[in-house]
């Protein structure tokens, strides 16, 4: 009977526990809805009440766009070749060959070896090592500028109008101009080009790049890809990026607003629309955007775009010293406990620096006002002074501070003879040496030697395409012995404008001869 009872008991509760459940469910999900309903109307009213500026933010990116792409262009530049062929021997001899030998060892030897095995050896030489064509070849670039004066001057970079024949401008709104280069300043890679035109032009609102901080907006306009009046936004990243490689003269914008080619030569704005930077490089390593993009500050390309318009040429402040960057063993070497500021390794004869009195040794830390941060820093701030113009500058000698004052003068046309931006008459090699001081004779391990030390190389210049980088020793320019940067200059200059220059060069521990060709 009790048995009986239990069996009867357990589905009554069951069936009780069911009906709580049912009961106690409903008002559970009714619970959690109107909570769910609570949190969705205290969303609905902040969204609205952020509404209204949301909506003015987008409208600024709006109406900035609308604003400026009317004076942003597209350059389209052509040059012209000739190539008249060589002979079966002579043509595998190339730099053409081993560029293209270097490229097939990159892309992988089993493909290369898998195409010959199947195609044939015959086929294969017939193809991929018959010499290039023989005649004139055209070959366009793509890149972008920006209408700065409604004369039609166009600001843009030295790379997108380099070497070009023909430069095809096109507006926004589908006009199209010949245009020819007003001046070019490869140290920063800024060029001046110009278009005629009988109708009015529109020009940028130029903004003032001193004044920009890192995390505002910045909006990038231009052709990535060919893609005209393409608008991308990000923000200020970074400034006063230098080393990049991009010309001697760095002081950059850094920004992941999408900068892609094609972009080169085109405005970086801000949110008012004022142009505060010139797009000019990438760091990649597929090609495309990946995040970092570099601009000129516009108060840069404002300067030399003044000098090249109205001089034909830039004109820089020169102090006539060789700096380098000072570190913590540098600075408890000279007995300072500054981290900031540059060492003066060498006082050139005659110079401004000279005559007022700077030493070897001396650790400059302020400039006309304005605390040194390190070498770039301070031929940034040196370059644009105005010739004649006497500054204070701060050095620490002995530990002491002492402050010199220095009629700063012009930057000689033969400081850069061997660089980007040489007069006609100059040796164009890309590249800028230094005397072989003992201090830095003793951190790249030349003690004892004797030469000039390389101090910059231009991408893509004679003396970069050779393979010279910073730091190595050129002791020999054909065959003559050098231990100066004057006897460097005079040894360069007698091989001639057009002939190409031999030099003994150590890198390390080892000495090597090396052919830099004339650039034609």
């Amino acid at each position: 009977m009790s048995s009986h009872k239990g069996k009867v008991r357990f589905p009554l509760t069951l069936i009780m526990a069911l009906m709580l459940g049912l009961v106690i469910q409903p008002y559970t999900f009714r619970a959690i809805a109107a909570e769910n309903a609570g949190k969705q109307e205290q969303l609905a009213k902040e969204l609205e009440g952020l509404q209204s500026e949301v909506i003015n933010l987008e409208k600024a990116f709006e109406l900035v766009s609308e604003y400026v792409r009317p004076v942003v262009v597209s350059i389209n530049s052509v040059k012209v070749f000739k190539h008249e062929g060589l002979g079966p021997q002579e043509d595998r001899e190339t730099p053409f060959y081993h560029r293209r030998d270097r490229e097939r060892e990159k892309d992988g030897d089993r493909e290369r070896d898998q195409f010959r095995d199947f195609f044939g050896d015959e086929f294969f030489d017939r193809f991929f090592r018959g010499r290039p064509p023989e005649g004139e070849f055209r070959t366009e670039g793509l890149g972008s500028g920006v209408i700065v004066d409604e004369r039609g001057y166009i600001l843009t970079n030295n790379h997108v109008v380099e070497g070009a024949q023909e430069l095809k401008i096109k507006l926004g709104d589908k006009r199209e101009f010949d245009a020819k280069v007003i001046g070019a300043d490869p140290q920063t890679d800024v060029a001046v080009i110009k278009i005629e035109s009988s109708d009015p032009l529109p020009a940028a609102k130029l903004g003032d790049s001193d004044k920009i901080r890192v995390g505002q907006w910045a909006i990038a306009i231009g052709s990535p890809f060919g893609l005209v009046q393409t608008v991308s936004a990000g923000v200020i990243s970074a400034t006063g990026r230098a080393n990049v490689g991009v010309a001697q003269y760095e002081d950059l914008i850094q920004t992941d607003a999408a900068i892609n080619p094609g972009n080169s030569g085109g405005p970086l704005v801000n949110i008012k629309g004022e142009v505060i930077g010139i797009n000019t490089a990438i760091f990649t390593r597929t090609g495309g955007y990946q995040g970092i993009g570099f601009a000129i500050p516009i108060n840069m390309a404002k300067a030399i775009m003044r000098d090249l318009i109205d001089k034909g040429k830039v004109t820089r402040g020169w102090l006539g010293v060789v700096i380098q960057d000072l570190n913590p063993s540098l600075a408890q070497s000279f007995g300072v406990s500054v981290t900031e500021g540059v060492l003066v390794s060498d006082v050139q004869p005659n110079s401004p620096a000279a005559e007022a009195g700077m030493e070897r040794g001396d650790i400059v830390t302020e400039y006309n006002g304005t605390k040194v941060r390190d070498v770039n820093h301070l031929r940034n701030l040196v370059a644009p002074t105005e010739i004649g113009k006497a500054v204070t500058i701060k050095v620490l000698r002995d530990g002491k501070e002492k402050s010199l004052s220095v009629k700063i003068g012009e930057q000689p046309p033969e400081l850069f003879g061997l660089g980007p931006g040489a007069q006609p008459t100059a040796k164009n090699l890309g590249v800028t040496v230094q005397n072989l001081t003992p201090e830095l004779a003793k951190n790249l391990g030349y003690e004892g030697d004797k030469g000039v030390v390389v101090s910059s190389v231009q991408p893509g210049s004679p003396g970069a395409l050779a393979d010279l980088r910073e730091g190595d020793l050129i002791r020999e320019v054909n065959r003559e012995k050098i231990d100066n940067v004057d006897d460097f200059r005079k040894a360069v200059a007698k091989s001639g404008a057009d002939k190409d220059v031999l030099m003994l060069v150590r890198r390390g521990e080892y000495t090597r001869y090396v052919i830099i060709k004339a650039k034609q």
